[in-house]
């Protein structure tokens, strides 16, 4: 249907044929949904551009948090290195101690 004023003409002319009422239910429900589908378009539409910009806020937040993580991990493993530690041995040292005598 192109226009809501089809619907009247097309209900009137369906039930002069004695078409049942619940086929004219079904058209008249059909063109409620697609009516609603377009006005909803319609907002999304129009409120596009303002769920971009905050998702594109959320974005930059978390790429902030990723690169001052790797900046907290980048510290932590030279100050390790700065004691004498290397992280590998001491994660490491326990698991080798017990397969010596592995085959």
């Amino acid at each position: 249907m192109e226009t809501v004023q089809e619907l009247v003409p097309l209900a009137k002319e369906m039930m002069a044929h004695r078409s049942g009422r619940k086929l004219v239910k079904l058209y008249v429900l059909g063109s409620v949904l697609a009516l609603l589908g377009v006005v909803l378009g319609l907002v999304e539409t129009v409120f596009s551009p303002f769920s971009a910009a905050s998702s594109q806020q959320d974005r930059e937040a978390a790429a902030a948090e990723l690169q001052a993580a790797r900046e907290r991990k980048a510290l932590r493993s030279r100050a390790l290195l700065e004691q004498g530690k290397r992280p590998e041995a001491a994660l490491c040292g326990r698991a080798l101690s017990n397969r010596q005598h592995a085959s």
